[in-house]
């Protein structure tokens, strides 16, 4: 049963002459995002030079949101925190040189609490972006397809016609991997896990670019003819660990690299001896966010963001399914986010 809070009205902004108010979401202990986060109003302060006020159109629920009120992950808020790390607002008042009415900005920097309706930012923490995207695409667009698109360019030269293996293919990371991938004309090997209606699941990526899609059990008979009859990949990449990422390395090509940048299964991965002496596998971690801090408001951050915005328009790169729940609805939302084999993405309305 679910034990959600949401204290006082769920309207979200209001604006008299001396009152300025928003919806927020938020939680004062670490803990079960189904018992810690709650709904409260806060009052929102005049702006000051420099700062933006935004209205949220639609913010995402992603399982590092998750981990984050969990307590078990690297970003560590002031207490009482807003949730989320990701969206797309509205300028709707500005203070700014840059920025105007009507733009649409995402966060530059993880842990600037998304799950609100309204709030007041300051310029070098928001970034602009093309208003023409559909509203989905911009509120997914900062984590899981920049992940992917890094993913692709900083460790390997990856060429036309080279293989890259994944696990996880089905997670929005994954299923954007396999649509920057079929621009970038590099084939994928994707595995993904034992499901029920699991062949509905591999049409789907099928449909979307995926050269070659086989659950864990598969790839024990046929992953290795199919690298046969193309290349050895030089990348592969892990967010799953366990005995899916330690089956990978032996088909890894000499040199080549596995980037881990999730461990769904909770279960550490075994490197051989033999990976390391003999096939020189390298083995590299990847995180957006600290990325994005080290890449903040640089010009290869907006190269990402603008290619990834290209392809969009072209109807090239699909967000995941989604589901719009209104804010107020958040506990809505968390439940869904939760679920195991889950299929569509939570958006905050």
């Amino acid at each position: 049963m679910l034990s959600f809070t949401v204290k006082r009205s769920a309207k979200c902004f209001f604006q008299q002459k001396n009152c300025l108010s928003s919806f927020n979401v938020i939680y004062e202990n670490y803990g079960d995002p189904r018992k810690v986060l709650v709904g409260r109003e806060r009052e929102i302060q005049p702006l000051k030079d420099g700062q933006v006020l935004l209205k949220f159109l639609a913010s995402s629920v992603n399982p590092a949101d998750i981990n984050q009120i969990q307590g078990v992950y690297p970003i560590k808020p002031s207490m009482p925190a807003v949730g989320g790390n990701e969206g797309v607002a509205t300028v709707i008042e500005t203070k700014s040189q840059n920025l105007k009415v009507g733009d649409w900005v995402i966060p530059a920097l993880a842990g600037s609490g998304t799950w609100r309706s309204h709030a007041v930012f300051n310029e070098k923490d928001a970034i602009k972006i093309d208003n023409s995207l559909p509203l989905e695409s911009a509120a997914t667009l900062s984590v899981n397809p920049c992940t992917a698109y890094r993913m692709l360019m900083d460790f390997e030269r990856i060429d036309e016609g080279d293989v890259v293996l994944q696990n996880g293919a089905n997670s929005a990371v994954g299923q954007a991997v396999i649509q920057i991938a079929t621009d970038l004309r590099i084939k994928t090997v994707n595995v993904i896990r034992d499901r029920p209606r699991v062949e509905n699941l591999k049409r789907f990526l099928f449909d979307m670019g995926a050269d070659y899609v086989l659950t864990e059990e598969e790839c024990k008979t046929q992953l290795s003819d199919i690298l046969r009859k193309e290349s050895a990949p030089k990348l592969a990449l892990n967010c799953v660990g366990g005995m899916s990422a330690t089956n990978f390395l032996k088909y890894i090509r000499p040199k080549g690299t596995m980037v881990t940048y999730g461990c769904m299964s909770k279960i550490p991965f075994k490197a051989s001896a033999a990976s390391l002496i003999f096939a020189d596998i390298t083995f590299k971690g990847f995180w957006m966010s600290r990325w994005n801090d080290e890449n903040n408001q640089s010009a290869e951050r907006y190269r990402t963001l603008d290619y990834l915005s290209s392809l969009i328009k072209k109807n090239k790169l699909k967000c995941p399914p989604v589901s719009k729940v209104p804010l107020e609805k958040f506990p809505e939302a968390i439940e869904n986010a939760m679920t195991e084999f889950t299929t569509h993405k939570q958006l905050l309305v």
